[in-house]
């Protein structure tokens, strides 16, 4: 109960600092991408060349760290809930991608270093059974998407499951959050209390399929 209370606060926390942002954007006072009158001169409106330099944008935003959840919050922003979903996704899994091959072939010494213990845990959790290892980790609101990315790089996990396990776990939240961005602009409060909603339903099935996975060591090779 502990895990669920401290995961649920976290999230939460980052949906309440997230809407205050988006309405902040909304009245101009912020730089860099977070200004509303950036993202209309550059992204919104601009067909394809916006939705390129935010996917090409939010793509290195992510392999550089920033949380999955500002990049899919941006993309229901300037794009609305279904396209801004699908941008942020596909964004999300290529910044995924490039921090991931980064760790294996460029930046092997520099994590291994940086993460010793991270690494070796990942060894255990993650060879036996990549793809559904990742996409349980995906589903829980918890951690830094960024080490995970860098871990799993210099770990034996296999790249074609870490990736797809991972896109197909970025669905629930980058829809959440995308929902959440789209609604500074409408219908903000069914939005924003439907995001809380989904966001607490959807942390508490990941932390119940983490334990039962785990409980069941037997169950697609997972490790106890």
């Amino acid at each position: 109960m502990p895990m669920l209370l401290r995961t649920l606060l976290r999230g939460l926390v980052l949906i309440v600092v997230l809407v205050i942002i988006g309405f902040v954007a909304q009245k101009g006072d912020l730089g860099g991408v977070f200004n509303q009158e950036w993202i209309d001169a550059h992204v919104r409106g601009s067909g394809r060349s916006g939705e390129l330099l935010y996917l090409v944008g939010a793509a290195l935003f992510v392999a550089f760290g920033l949380p999955r959840q500002v990049v899919s919050f941006l993309g229901g922003y300037a794009f609305g809930l279904n396209l801004g979903i699908f941008l942020a996704l596909a964004a999300t899994a290529m910044g995924c991608l490039l921090s991931f091959f980064f760790a294996r072939f460029i930046g092997r010494n520099i994590v291994s270093k940086r993460f010793p213990k991270r690494i070796k845990k990942a060894d255990t959790f993650l060879k036996d059974n990549t793809f559904a290892t990742t996409l349980l980790i995906r589903l829980l609101p918890l951690g830094s998407n960024f080490i995970t990315n860098l871990v799993a790089g210099v770990s034996r996990a296999r790249a074609m499951a870490f990736i797809t396990g991972s896109t197909i776990g970025y669905i629930p939240q980058t829809a959440i959050f995308a929902l959440l961005g789209s609604g500074i602009n409408l219908e903000p409060a069914f939005r924003i209390t439907l995001s809380v909603v989904l966001f607490v339903l959807s942390a508490a099935l990941g932390i119940y399929l983490y334990r039962r996975y785990r409980k069941n060591p037997d169950l697609n090779g997972a490790p106890q």
